[in-house]
């Protein structure tokens, strides 16, 4: 039996960054897609990460996985091809560096995509935006925490992963014109101008944040950074909470 750590490191630690030199947005995707897998391979198989092996991983396992991610976390075909893709990147460098598990890796590879219509993106209307906004408690940390993070999402249009991975120094607060500095997709980078309201509501939760021992702008409630599954709970838990005012949130 093959462990699995030592190939998932070297995948994480050397293959990513160093040799094909991924985005930091595409190491954190794939870092999600085998946070999620290795949870459900832990609930199925019953063993501790750090404990698996690779033959643990193969295909009927990763199936399951894609079903779970489809019918209980209610993914959509595209989430679901994106986690499938994170897997079968890690499989095609497990065929070089474990001869004996080629054969595991051909089915995984095998696995197809599914297909899916491409939906008409769907946006708020300027009530639906202010009964988002307004359901966070300001007077409370966590609060004024999500009330900075919806006004910067909002405002400034930015992808989940790109709101979760900014940093204290990619903010600028000036009396004039503040700026967020963006860290998209293939290295992109962007300077966007932030409202007067985006600024009053990032200074507020600056005043309150405390000192940390990671960069990040947005800490969760242990003071590390705010993953992308947090982010996804903060923000149910408000969209659910303005329906009530709103009942157009609710369709």
């Amino acid at each position: 039996m093959t462990p699995l750590a030592p190939h998932l490191a070297a995948f994480f630690q050397v293959r990513l960054p160093v040799e094909r030199q991924v985005s930091p947005h595409t190491l954190s995707t794939y870092a999600y897609a085998f946070q999620l897998l290795l949870r459900f391979a832990h609930l199925r198989l019953g063993i501790r990460p750090s404990a698996l092996y690779l033959e643990q991983i193969d295909a009927p396992l990763i199936l399951a996985f894609l079903e779970y991610l489809e019918v209980e976390r209610q993914n959509s075909p595209i989430s679901r091809n994106a986690r499938l893709a994170a897997v079968k990147s890690f499989m095609r460098f497990i065929e070089y560096r474990v001869p004996s598990a080629i054969e595991q890796v051909r089915r995984i590879l095998a696995i197809p995509e599914k297909r899916s219509d491409q939906k008409l993106v769907t946006h708020l209307t300027v009530s639906e935006m202010k009964a988002v906004l307004d359901a966070p408690d300001p007077h409370t940390r966590s609060g004024i925490r999500d009330r900075a993070m919806l006004h910067l999402g909002f405002t400034a249009g930015l992808r989940v992963s790109e709101l979760v991975g900014l940093r204290l120094d990619d903010v600028t607060l000036q009396s004039s014109t503040s700026i967020v500095l963006v860290r998209g997709k293939g290295r992109r980078e962007r300077a966007l101008p932030m409202t007067r309201e985006t600024t009053e509501a990032i200074r507020g939760w600056l005043a309150v944040r405390g000192s940390a021992c990671v960069p990040e702008l947005f800490l969760n409630a242990r003071r590390s950074q705010l993953t992308r599954a947090g982010f996804e709970y903060v923000l149910d838990k408000h969209v659910r909470a303005a329906s009530a005012f709103c009942p157009s949130l609710a369709a």
